[in-house]
């Protein structure tokens, strides 16, 4: 093919994702978009929310979209018969019936092309020194759990998460395996618990994910390739960082579709680049013995481009 050294995908591929907006800052569709599009994708984005900035903030303002709105959306694409898409991506919702609409839509899309691969980031809440807590209201879990999760292709919850959607607690890699598996029996193909507590061989300045694709042979037999990351902690709240990785790694899995080895080591790299640098800006721009604010902590994404795009891996990962 002329021009064969180019890296976008041979053929367009569009993602519709529908997550939240922000004015200033990168969140939702702010943090998903620019890496998508830097590495090849067409990307459409429907704004479930737009704010001001971040609800992290001192203050925010703006407006949220409901789940008719989504809809009347969707219809104007289907109208004008542009309502193929070989990815959808999700993240942060707080409306049980926005995110039952989604379902709907990811269903009918899945009608068009029986390849599309629907990426979910179910988010939920997540652990503080041990103690796990909601952050969206109780009543998305079941929607999560019955409806969302069966139509998901690749999720990426955190531990807390996974132990929620499965009803099972996490305190062993054992036992974090055996929740994988179990979210694989409710449909994902690809689980990565994208952050946990356990303990790190590396020791405790190391952060633990998880990752397991779980593939069916042309003989009807299924293999499960399993991997761990270990990643440096780095000591600062972000915000966006969930939404920049379910984006990441939907690129990196399209890239290498039975390889989530390198999909994750490129993915958790390209991560951990973005994280080093927004934390040294931040501590700059606080000055010396500040605590960064919400503002100073954004990612630095434009900034990161190259690493984006071509990440030196810097995290590996280990097959178990």
């Amino acid at each position: 093919r002329a021009g064969g050294a180019t890296m976008e995908p041979e053929r367009e591929c569009r993602v519709l994702s529908i997550q939240s907006h922000v004015v200033r800052g990168y969140v939702g569709n702010k943090a998903a978009t620019f890496p998508l599009q830097v590495l090849g994708f067409e990307v459409d984005t429907v704004n479930s929310v737009q704010f001001s900035n971040h609800t992290g903030y001192a203050h925010w303002k703006g407006q949220v979209l409901n789940s008719d709105e989504l809809h009347e959306l969707y219809e104007g694409l289907k109208l004008n018969k542009v309502n193929r898409y070989d990815y959808v991506l999700t993240g942060y919702t707080r409306d049980t019936s926005f995110l039952a609409m989604v379902v709907d839509i990811v269903q009918e899309l899945k009608q068009q092309n029986s390849n599309l691969v629907y990426v979910c980031d179910p988010v939920m809440g997540d652990k503080w020194n041990g103690e796990g807590s909601m952050y969206v209201p109780k009543d998305l879990l079941p929607v999560y759990r019955d409806k969302v999760v069966p139509v998901a292709d690749i999720i990426t919850p955190n531990q807390f998460e996974a132990e929620l959607l499965t009803g099972r607690k996490i305190h062993t890699e054992k036992e974090a395996l055996e929740v994988m598996d179990v979210l694989h029996a409710m449909g994902p193909e690809t689980v990565v618990i994208t952050s946990s507590d356990l303990q790190a061989p590396l020791g405790n300045d190391y952060l633990i994910a998880l990752g397991s694709h779980r593939k069916t042979k042309a003989d009807g037999t299924k293999m499960t390739q399993r991997i761990r990351v270990e990643s440096p902690k780095v000591d600062a709240v972000f915000v966006g960082t969930g939404d920049l990785f379910a984006a990441m790694l939907l690129a990196w899995t399209h890239k290498h579709p039975n390889n989530l080895k390198v999909a994750c080591e490129k993915t958790v790299s390209a991560m951990q680049h973005v994280l080093q640098r927004t934390i040294k800006s931040a501590k700059v721009q606080a000055g010396e013995g500040n605590k960064p604010n919400s503002a100073q902590l954004e990612l630095r994404m434009v900034q990161s481009k190259k690493d984006i795009e071509n990440p030196e891996i810097i995290v590996k990962a280990t097959v178990l």
